[in-house]
C-alpha cells in the first residue's frame, strides 16, 4: 500500500499547487480510467460474492476476488431515476429536485461526469439513461437508444470503448437494462434451473415463483457476461491495469418487498471496486452512502469536489478497508408508481424507518405487482396461507415506525420498535433522522403524487395517471440546499 499512498500524495500536491493547466499536464500520465457498471434492479444478495452461490456471475466474482468489496453500501433510494441521479450528482434525491420516478432535475448540477470532462476526460454513456436532459452536459457521447443498446442494454459497451478519443483518460457509465422486467430472451435463458433455486422467505415457494426467479437470474448472468467482454477489451487495449472498475446497482430486485422498499433487499447495493494497480483483495464493512461514490472518484483523480456534492470521499477506506467512515446512512422512498413518503436511517447495527404514509400497504412497484410472484402471494393470501414474512406486502395500515437489529435480523422481519430495551436507540435514531430531514430541507407535502396504478392488480388508474403533485422538498427549495447532513 506504500505505492498507493505515494501516488495519492502526489495527486494531492498537484491539486494544491493551484496551477490547473500544469496540473493536467503533470498528472495525465497517472490519471486512472474509470468504468461504472450499474445494473437495473439487482439486490446485493443475488451475486456470488455476496453469498449467492447459485447465480452464475464469474466475472463479477473475479473483480471481487481481486478488488475491494463493500458489505454496507447503502443507496439513497430504491427507485431507478432518483437513485441514478443521486449517484451522479452526489446529492440526496429530494435535493436534486427529482425525488420521484421519471422526474429530472431543473438545476444543472455539477456531476462526476461533468467534473471529469472539465479535467480532460473523455466521458461516455451506453445503456439505460433515465436521468433527464441537464445531466447530459457532462458527456462527450451518449448511446441511449434502445435499438442500439439491445435488449439487455449492453450492445454498445465495446463500441464505446473502441470509438473513444484515444489520447484522453476515459470515464464510462455503462448502464444495463438487466435484470429489469420484462424478462428478455437471451443466450442464457436456460442457465438457471428453477428446481434448484432457494426461494426467499418473502415469496411463495412454487413453480411460478421459481420460474420468475430463474429468469431474473438469467438476466443477471447476461449482465455479468458483458462485463467480462469489457474486461477482455480493456486487456486487448492494454488499459485494464489502470482502469478503475466499479460494479453496483440502482435499486433492489423487482419483486414484492424488495424494489422501492427501504429494507436491505431494496437499498443495499453490491459495490465492488477493482483497480489492479493500487487495490489488493479486501473487504470493507464500513458504512457508506451511494452519494459518496462521486466525491471519491473525483478525489482519486485529484479534482476538488463541487460545493453541491453532499457526499464525501471514502478514499481512506480504499487505503484502509477497516477504517470507520459514516455513523449514519440515509435513504428515502418517494412516489414510484404509488403514493409514498418514507425515510430511513441506518447504522452498522440498526435500521430505522419513519413512514409518513403508513395508511397504505407497501407491496412494491407496478412491475412487481404484475409479476407471477406477486400473483402467487395474492392467491396464498386469499387462502389464508401466508407466513408473516410473506404477509408484509398486504399489511394496511402499516407501522409508522420500524426498527431492526441487523445482526439478529438480516432480512428485517422482526420490528423491535416497541421493545423496551431498544427504546434508547429508537429515540436516538428518530432524532437523527428528523434532524437530517430538517437540515437537508426535506418535508412531507400534504398533497403528494397519488397512485397511478391499482395496488391490487397493477393496472393503470385513468383518473390519476400522469398527474404530478407536490414533490418532497420543493416548497423548501431543497434543490438549492447544500447541507451535507452527514452526522
Amino acid at each position: 500500500m506504500g505505492k498507493l499512498t505515494l501516488f495519492y500524495l502526489g495527486v494531492f500536491l498537484l491539486v494544491s499547487s493551484g496551477d490547473m493547466v500544469g496540473q493536467e499536464k503533470k498528472s495525465s500520465k497517472v490519471s486512472p480510467n474509470i468504468i461504472i457498471f450499474i445494473a437495473d434492479d439487482l439486490s446485493a444478495t443475488d451475486l456470488e460474492p455476496y453469498g449467492n452461490s447459485f447465480v452464475q456471475t464469474p466475472n463479477i466474482s473475479f473483480l471481487a476476488k481481486n478488488g475491494l468489496k463493500f458489505n454496507n453500501a447503502i443507496l439513497t433510494t430504491s427507485s431507478c431515476s432518483p437513485s441514478r441521479i443521486s449517484i451522479m450528482t452526489g446529492r440526496y434525491p429530494h435535493n436534486t429536485g427529482a425525488a420521484e420516478l421519471h422526474t429530472e432535475p431543473e438545476v444543472a448540477f455539477e456531476s462526476m461526469a461533468s467534473k471529469l470532462n472539465q479535467k480532460g476526460y473523455y466521458t461516455g454513456h451506453a445503456g439505460k439513461w433515465h436521468m433527464g436532459s441537464l445531466l447530459k452536459q457532462g458527456f462527450d457521447n451518449i448511446y441511449e437508444n434502445y435499438e442500439q443498446n439491445g435488449d439487455g442494454g449492453e450492445d454498445m459497451w465495446i463500441p464505446s470503448l473502441r470509438e473513444r478519443e484515444k489520447n484522453k483518460p476515459f470515464f464510462f457509465w455503462f448502464a444495463s437494462y438487466d435484470p429489469h422486467r420484462i424478462w428478455g430472451e437471451n443466450q442464457f435463458s436456460s442457465v438457471h434451473n428453477p428446481k434448484d433455486i432457494e426461494v426467499p422467505l418473502t415469496l411463495i415457494d412454487n413453480d411460478s415463483t421459481r420460474i420468475d426467479l430463474s429468469k431474473y437470474y438469467n438476466e443477471i448472468k447476461r449482465f455479468d457476461f458483458h462485463i467480462g467482454k469489457v474486461i477482455e477489451e480493456l486487456k486487448r487495449q492494454q488499459m485494464f491495469e489502470n482502469t478503475i472498475i466499479i460494479v453496483m446497482a440502482d435499486n433492489g430486485r423487482p419483486f414484492p418487498r424488495d424494489k422501492t422498499r427501504l429494507y436491505h433487499s431494496g437499498i443495499r447495493t453490491p459495490l465492488i471496486i477493482h483497480w489492479p494497480k493500487f487495490i489488493k483483495r479486501s473487504t470493507s464493512n464500513s458504512l457508506i452512502s451511494s452519494i459518496d461514490i462521486a466525491p471519491t472518484i473525483l478525489d482519486v483523480c485529484g479534482i476538488v469536489n463541487p460545493k453541491s456534492f453532499q457526499g464525501k470521499s471514502f478514499l481512506d477506506i480504499v487505503k484502509n478497508p477497516n477504517r470507520k467512515f459514516r455513523n449514519y446512512a440515509f435513504a428515502e422512498h418517494n412516489w414510484h408508481d404509488y403514493e409514498a413518503h418514507e425515510r430511513m436511517v441506518r447504522t452498522t447495527e440498526y435500521l430505522y424507518i419513519l413512514n409518513f404514509r403508513s395508511q397504505f400497504p407497501n407491496q412494491g412497484p407496478a412491475d412487481a405487482i404484475n409479476s407471477p410472484s406477486f400473483r402467487s402471494l395474492v392467491k396464498a393470501n386469499y387462502e389464508g396461507n401466508l407466513t408473516p414474512e410473506q404477509a408484509d406486502v398486504f399489511l394496511s395500515s402499516r407501522p409508522t415506525e420500524e426498527l431492526y437489529e441487523l445482526k439478529n435480523d438480516p432480512f428485517q422481519i422482526n420490528n423491535i420498535v416497541n421493545v423496551e430495551k431498544h427504546s434508547k436507540i429508537h429515540l436516538k435514531l428518530k432524532d437523527v433522522l428528523l434532524e437530517w430531514m430538517d437540515k437537508t430541507c426535506d418535508n412531507v407535502p400534504n398533497k403528494l403524487t397519488t397512485d397511478w396504478y391499482s395496488r391490487n392488480t397493477g393496472k393503470r388508474l385513468k383518473e390519476n395517471f400522469g398527474i404530478r403533485r407536490e414533490m418532497p422538498g420543493k416548497r423548501l427549495n431543497a434543490d438549492q440546499c447544500n447541507e451535507k447532513g452527514q452526522f
